[in-house]
């Protein structure tokens, strides 16, 4: 395994891990390629690993009688396949599968089990870690239920604007439709709608954020929520 100096990591949650809590699991970290459309937990399937995300965004999603939706988004700040296991489970009902690539830290499931059961510091961290996972489900649940689609996109956009350097989203609308739960139309018009306030691009296949404080007077307030309870749990901000 390469040895993995905790300050070169991108990786928000172990940054915020102690010196010794993250001595525990850099002997077991392996560098992998994350690609786009790569499966990294499948539905009531076995975890196996965890993937701490370095760049690029992992989306979970639940399948149903019409269609798949998106349910949560992970990237550098987060941790994909942990959050069943850490509660007393090995799988849970919904896909996690890279949405942009980039790279990610692998690691055996039952290493950050055993190190969470030996740390009751790692421990605490990573329950407040699931703890924004849920924040940040139930925040989209309320948004789903209670915005425009316009609003819904420009929270969707800044969520993956925060998880990748630089103003460029690689993102098809028939992906975005899939992932907000709306026809394809609707994403295209919801798309003009953000574009002609100036603060986004749109091309096929990229999208450009030009004015991010713009974008988020756009989502009308439902962006920030997760955000800011991340710091406050995770950094302490």
């Amino acid at each position: 395994m390469a040895h993995i100096e905790q300050s070169a990591v991108h990786n928000r949650l172990l940054r915020a891990m102690t010196v010794n809590d993250f001595g525990r699991l850099q002997p077991h970290l392996e560098p992998v390629d994350l690609q786009a459309g790569q499966t990294l937990t499948k539905p009531n399937a076995r975890t196996e690993h965890f993937h701490f995300m370095e760049t690029g965004v992992a989306s979970i999603t639940a399948d149903g009688a019409n269609g798949r939706v998106e349910v949560g988004i992970i990237g550098r700040e987060g941790l994909v396949g942990a959050t069943p296991v850490l509660l007393g489970s090995d799988r849970a009902p919904y896909d996690h599968f890279i949405q942009v690539p980039g790279a990610g830290l692998r690691i055996d499931a039952a290493v950050v089990s055993t190190a969470v059961d030996e740390s009751p510091a790692l421990r605490k961290l990573m329950l407040r870690y699931i703890l924004t996972e849920m924040i940040q489900t139930r925040q989209t649940a309320f948004v789903n239920g209670s915005q425009e689609i316009e609003a819904r996109l420009a929270r969707w956009l800044l969520m993956c604007h925060d998880r990748v350097d630089g103003d460029e989203l690689l993102l098809k609308h028939e992906f975005l439709s899939m992932m907000l739960g709306v026809r394809r139309a609707g994403v295209s018009m919801a798309m003009q709608q953000l574009e002609g306030t100036g603060c986004i691009r749109a091309r096929r296949g990229r999208i450009t954020v030009l004015d991010r404080k713009l974008l988020e007077e756009m989502a009308d307030g439902s962006y920030g929520t997760p955000e800011a309870e991340y710091a406050r749990l995770i950094e302490g901000a």
